[in-house]
């Protein structure tokens, strides 16, 4: 395992942001100020928010390029789905952080969108109603591969670490089933999570990961590749075939 991937480390970054006396109560994003609550996940030591606003072309509102419906799994403190709603979605966020639920609804609150912005408490699907569907379905997840067997301390540290991925295993089965006819589901990845790990569950759940975008930027002192995935059902391989396909459109790389 490379260090970058390592759970222990991921762990420690997540103890140093909750415990950090500078973490602010409110702080600045893409223009805009926002409130943080304790225990949420701050967008202020980690750049994976806006490279997932990036990524979605959420780093500028614009009502036209917006899908018409959005979900956002593992919303934190709201700012991809508050820039989403202020791109006219209709927009839904849940998470499994009761912290982040009540963060989120402050900014929606804060940036005039509450009516457009639905948030949930909810382990990634379950809150929502079952015939719901959405034209986009979001998460940036938490990607570093924890032991199956690890217990989490605490809430927040759901943020950075996946036991087992259980949790990314759940929603490569259960996104594509949430959208509309012309909908895509869509991961947020990078090199601090197992791509390789990750592309076999996606093949033993009957998904494909797509690789739209690709982004490096400098964590510490590391350069880490991020990944925008599109999941989708897996096409039936040729009579014969097996293994696993790692070739162009997969995460993994030779």
């Amino acid at each position: 395992m490379h260090e970058v991937q390592s759970h222990l480390k991921s762990l420690e970054r997540g103890k140093r942001s909750m415990t950090d006396p500078d973490r602010p109560a409110v702080f600045s994003h893409s223009g805009r100020e926002w409130d943080l609550l304790d225990e949420v996940f701050a967008p202020v030591h980690s750049p994976s928010t806006g490279i997932a606003l990036d990524f979605l072309g959420l780093t500028e509102p614009n009502p036209g390029a917006a899908p018409s419906s959005f979900l956002e799994i593992g919303c934190g403190s709201g700012v991809i789905s508050v820039q989403a709603a202020l791109s006219n979605c209709t927009t839904v966020a849940t998470d499994i952080n009761p912290h982040a639920v009540e963060n989120t609804g402050m900014n929606a609150e804060r940036h005039g969108v509450a009516h457009r912005l639905k948030v949930l408490h909810s382990d990634l699907f379950d809150a929502l109603d079952p015939a719901a569907r959405f034209d986009r379905i979001f998460w940036s997840s938490n990607y570093v591969l924890a032991p199956p067997d690890y217990s989490y301390g605490s809430v927040h540290e759901r943020a950075y670490v996946d036991a087992g991925y259980r949790t990314h295993r759940r929603y490569l089965e259960e996104a594509v089933r949430r959208l509309t006819a012309t909908g895509s589901a869509l991961l947020h990845f990078c090199e601090r999570g197992d791509a390789a790990e990750l592309t076999g569950i996606a093949e033993e759940c009957g998904r494909e990961l797509r690789v739209l975008r690709r982004r490096t930027v400098l964590e510490g002192s590391d350069p880490i590749e991020h990944f925008l995935l599109e999941v989708v059902p897996a096409r039936s391989r040729p009579s014969g075939s097996s293994g696993r396909d790692t070739g162009p459109g997969r995460p993994v790389r030779a």
